[in-house]
């Protein structure tokens, strides 16, 4: 039997307040110095804290006592119009209407408008087995796109898994809505870290392309035409000195080679995090190592319906999704520490 819990902002104060729990869960909600609510979704092997209110945002992950997310400058989430106002979370939803950096043809914010969406409501679902935390967000503009977004994070009993999901629905009544969504999940970086996936390397390719964000120097240039001349992929983090400025893979289409993607990531010899798909909804993954004293990251998969180029650059490529009107689509990723 399933159960439901609603949210108000009235249950987040400064001071940490217990809503829920269980023999297998417990939930906290809590509010940030800078203002932004909180909540924490507790199992026997760790920890998500979320922002409810908030895009959805997972604010860190701690299995095991280690904690997933990257090294970044951020102590708390801050709130902001855009990803880069609060650069240090474990995941964000990327896209809709528009994903990834902007090229010189685009007019929106780095990632789209979704990341850090004020949400609409919130609350939680659960039962003996599961706790799930839901988020919703109908997003309308005058001569503009509509639609209703629900975010959602199921925390299971007993494990270190949990899923990553996404209903997006097309509320216009006659227009098409592009869409491009990327579950975008920054891993912690961890030096001699081994990566592997159910198919070749030769699917990825390195990024052709320098974003404006991105600064080269002349070392990493020489180091970034030595990684293209071989087409070597980086499943060994044994070189962070030469990922600064970012070093970035893409994929094909990855339905030509599983139906089921499986990207693990093993670091210290000890755990073994896991991140999973269906390349039908998720036909392109991206790769993005960067390491400097400020901010170290090892997203070893990032599932997304294009490449995050920017909108003109999938509709170019032809990867640029349109929902009919009324139309639904959904999206998961089970990812976290698998042992």
């Amino acid at each position: 039997m399933t159960h439901t819990l609603h949210f108000t902002h009235a249950m987040f104060t400064e001071k940490e307040q217990l809503i829920f729990e269980n023999q297998h869960f417990s939930v906290t909600t809590f509010t940030y110095p800078s203002g932004v609510e909180a909540v924490t979704l507790t199992n026997s092997k760790g920890h998500l804290t979320l922002l409810p209110y908030m895009g959805l945002i997972i604010w860190d992950a701690v299995f095991e006592g280690v904690s997933l997310k990257m090294k970044d400058m951020f102590t708390q989430p801050l709130p902001g119009d855009n990803i880069a106002d609060t650069y240090g979370c474990f995941q964000f939803n990327s896209g809709l209407l528009a994903n990834g950096t902007p090229g010189p043809e685009d007019d929106y914010g780095l990632h789209g408008e979704f990341p850090t969406a004020t949400m609409d409501e919130a609350y939680l679902t659960f039962d003996e087995n599961s706790l799930t935390i839901h988020s919703q967000k109908e997003y309308v503009k005058g001569f503009g796109h509509h639609y209703l977004a629900e975010p959602f994070v199921t925390l299971h009993q007993n494990s270190g898994l949990f899923d990553i999901e996404l209903t997006v629905t097309n509320l216009s009544n006659y227009q098409p809505m592009p869409l491009q969504y990327m579950c975008h999940m920054n891993y912690a970086y961890s030096d001699q870290g081994i990566i592997s996936q159910n198919f070749p390397d030769e699917a990825f390719t390195l990024r052709q392309t320098i974003p404006g964000h991105v600064h080269p120097t002349e070392d990493w240039l020489a180091y970034n035409e030595k990684l293209k001349e071989s087409g070597q992929l980086i499943n060994h983090l044994d070189d962070s000195q030469h990922y600064d400025p970012e070093i970035v893979f893409f994929t094909e289409d990855l339905t030509k080679h599983v139906e089921q993607a499986e990207f693990r990531m093993t670091v210290e010899k000890e755990h073994q995090f896991l991140t999973t798909f269906k390349t039908e909804q998720f036909p392109i993954t991206t790769r993005w190592l960067l390491h400097n004293a400020d901010q170290q990251v090892a997203a070893f998969a990032l599932p997304g319906t294009s490449r995050p180029e920017g909108f003109h650059a999938a509709k170019e490529a032809g990867t640029l999704i349109y929902l009919d009107p009324h139309e639904t689509r959904s999206f998961k990723v089970t990812t976290g520490l698998e042992k």
